[in-house]
């Protein structure tokens, strides 16, 4: 009996694992179409408590078209205030860079000196036309985003429009399970999209606070705009953040002359990153939405490789919202319970 079991529960996880794979080559190849649909799917999660509140009170249209507007302009004022941070700090990089190419010869040199060999290749590729690369590839990839978020505002304004007739059609079904699980699998990954975003926001505002005010009394450059740096990437879990340290050190390593004060900022850096994605934030953040961090780590790496710049953003409430439909159904509740966030061990009974 036992060993039937085995088979049948072996057989269920080759089928997903098989499943999981195709709807990744699905999600690779058809990028253009699911990219815009899975943005457009996040903010109906976060902006259809505003519409339903307002269809109470306004025509439908009026409360859709308010509703569009005030997410466009959010989303505006968002893009807008990072493109403004990141274009200040990279033009100064770029005007820059043989400075920082004449630092990391000498770095190279000093290495070769002590035996380190692979200081030679590193020299290779960190020049001024990889840098200058870099940015013609952020800058393609940002006149790109103009087409990707018109066709997610119209699957927004369908979406918006269709939700209630959608969810009748979905209570109709004959299978009732499956009722069960779209209807409450939706409403409950929705509510998690909207915690996620207000934890991720309000730490994201602490933190790039707390590296602003660090970079300002420290007499770091650009101290504002790294803080808002630091408040767009912290959206990132794990490699936002380190990113947002990573790129204040390299200013630090040609302003000031110490290498103890580079590696104190980097340092300092990293610690107000610590204490508040790993201490402030779980506090906050509670067990709705909590995940395993091995399993966030995946899926930023599984969704940045599968979609680029927005996957990065996107990976961790498609997740989120993968394990929530997971729960919902009994023979897929072990996923969701194995793939979770920590789990605070009991004590033991007397």
């Amino acid at each position: 009996m036992e060993s039937r079991e085995g088979i049948g529960f072996g057989r269920s996880v080759a089928t997903l694992v098989v499943a999981a794979v195709l709807v990744c080559a699905a999600a690779s190849l058809a990028r253009s179409v699911f990219e815009p649909l899975a943005a457009a799917l996040f903010i109906m999660g976060i902006v259809w408590p505003a519409q339903k509140w307002l269809q109470s009170r306004l025509p439908k249209l009026a409360a859709l078209a308010i509703t569009i507007l005030f997410t466009t302009l959010i989303c505006l004022a968002f893009a807008s205030v990072a493109a403004w941070a990141f274009g200040r700090v990279g033009h100064f990089l770029v005007a820059d860079a043989a400075r920082y190419q004449a630092f990391y010869e000498r770095a190279v040199m000093w290495l070769d000196g002590h035996g380190v060999e692979i200081a030679g290749l590193w020299a290779e590729h960190f020049n001024v036309s990889w840098l200058l690369g870099a940015m013609q590839y952020v800058t393609g990839r940002a006149n790109s985003l103009l087409s990707f978020w018109l066709i997610a505002i119209v699957y927004v304004v369908l979406g918006l429009i269709e939700i209630d007739d959608f969810r009748r059609r979905i209570d109709r079904l004959e299978n009732r399970t499956a009722a069960r699980v779209l209807l409450e699998g939706s409403a409950a990954t929705a509510a998690k999209f909207r915690k996620y975003l207000l934890v991720r926001t309000q730490m994201s505002i602490v933190t790039g606070v707390l590296v602003g005010l660090f970079a300002g009394i420290t007499g770091l450059p650009f101290a504002f705009e790294w803080g808002v740096i630091a408040f767009v990437l912290n959206y990132i879990p794990f490699i936002g953040p380190f990113i947002a340290t990573l790129f204040p050190t390299l200013l630090a390593m040609t302003q000031f002359e110490s290498w103890p004060a580079v590696f104190g900022i980097f340092a300092c850096l990293n610690i107000i990153q610590f204490v508040v994605g790993s201490y402030i934030e779980p506090r906050v953040a509670g067990a709705s939405v909590s995940i395993s961090p091995l399993v966030v780590l995946f899926a930023i790496f599984l969704w940045t490789f599968l979609w680029g710049l927005f996957g990065t953003f996107i990976g961790v409430p498609i997740m989120l919202a993968i394990l929530t439909f997971c729960g919902e159904h009994p023979s897929t509740r072990w996923i969701a319970e194995l793939l979770g966030g920590p789990v605070e061990a009991k004590s033991a009974q007397p």
